[in-house]
């Protein structure tokens, strides 16, 4: 049965109408003037879908874009010569996707409340469905550590029609799939949402799309807890949603005209402005120097000269 979230709830995010000016990049320093290649332009690769999230970049098979369209219940997938398909429906209304250190594709599941990971297109898997018996509200984003630990956002955006809440708050969540323990690492946040770690993954930035429209920072213990948590910079308009670091530590976000680029700093060093509010971007193509940008009905791309932070090896054991 297709399971629609609360779209009121889901749109919530889209506070930026969309208008009818062209995609450009804005450099508000001659740092984020450096970012893009000379002469780059914004580029949409397809629209007239529903509500686009969770692009993540997949280098198998050739490389290709995994991407969820949540109210219709679907994962989408891209390629420069095939544009976009259909990759797997019903999704659980996913919404953020990422890869594991195996290589798996790893989902958070709105109506599915819970985190998937996927070995093959028809083998999904729960990886963790609920905290100390509890359902979870309904998983918004994800990313993994290179300990292979998950780390995700469970806000109640998504929340099924008709089911009840059952966690106290909106947590953040660290799953240790070895060891099968869940722990809520940040408990404080009014809409937890997006999350990323820093190149050395010293440090976890996560957005709160709620009333702060916030990125705060926390700093990394060696026993998976966190420390700190000050606001690292707050977006405006809009509110943030999904964040990426890139490989020198600056900081990504979707924002309500677009996209808003910082330094490691928390200064804001360039916008990629759209007529669409964005919704989440990752990095990828062959050379994992393109942007891509999941806004509202659209799907958008920019080529860079960054790539994504990639996982640092683990620590050797003793």
């Amino acid at each position: 049965m297709n399971i629609l979230p609360r779209l009121p709830l889901l749109l919530a995010l889209a506070l930026y109408p969309v208008g009818s000016q062209a995609a450009e990049l804005e450099w508000v320093t001659e740092a984020g003037k450096s970012l893009f290649v000379e002469g780059a332009k914004v580029e949409r690769l397809a629209t007239g879908m529903q509500f686009l999230e969770g692009p993540v970049w997949i280098t198998k098979d050739g490389g290709y874009l995994v991407f969820s369209d949540i109210p219709a219940n679907e994962l989408k997938k891209w390629t420069r010569s095939g544009g976009v398909s259909l990759f797997r429906y019903p999704s659980k209304n996913a919404n953020g996707n990422t890869t594991d250190t195996k290589g798996r594709l790893v989902t958070a599941e709105h109506s599915g409340r819970r985190i998937t990971f996927t070995s093959k297109k028809e083998n999904v898997k729960p990886l963790v469905s609920d905290f100390n018996g509890k359902k979870f509200n309904s998983p918004n984003d994800l990313v993994v550590k290179s300990d292979a630990s998950v780390w995700f956002t469970d806000p109640d955006y998504g929340l099924p029609k008709g089911e009840a809440k059952e966690l106290d708050g909106n947590y953040v969540f660290r799953f240790d799939e070895k060891k099968k323990s869940l722990d809520a690492v940040v408990t404080d946040f009014d809409k937890p949402n997006g999350l990323c770690f820093s190149p050395d993954e010293k440090f976890l930035y996560v957005a709160d799309s709620g009333a702060p429209h916030h990125i705060r920072r926390f700093e990394v213990r060696e026993d998976g807890t966190l420390a700190g948590g000050k606001v690292f910079c707050v977006i405006n308009p809009g509110g943030p949603d999904g964040i990426r670091c890139d490989q020198e530590g600056r900081l990504w976000s979707s924002a309500g005209n677009g996209v808003q680029v910082f330094s490691p700093e928390g200064v804001l060093i360039a916008r990629l402005n759209l007529p669409e509010t964005a919704a989440n971007l990752c990095f990828g193509g062959e050379d994992g120097k393109t942007l891509f940008i999941t806004a509202r009905t659209s799907l958008y791309a920019v080529k860079t000269r960054t790539t994504a932070a990639l996982r640092p090896d683990p620590a050797p054991k003793n």
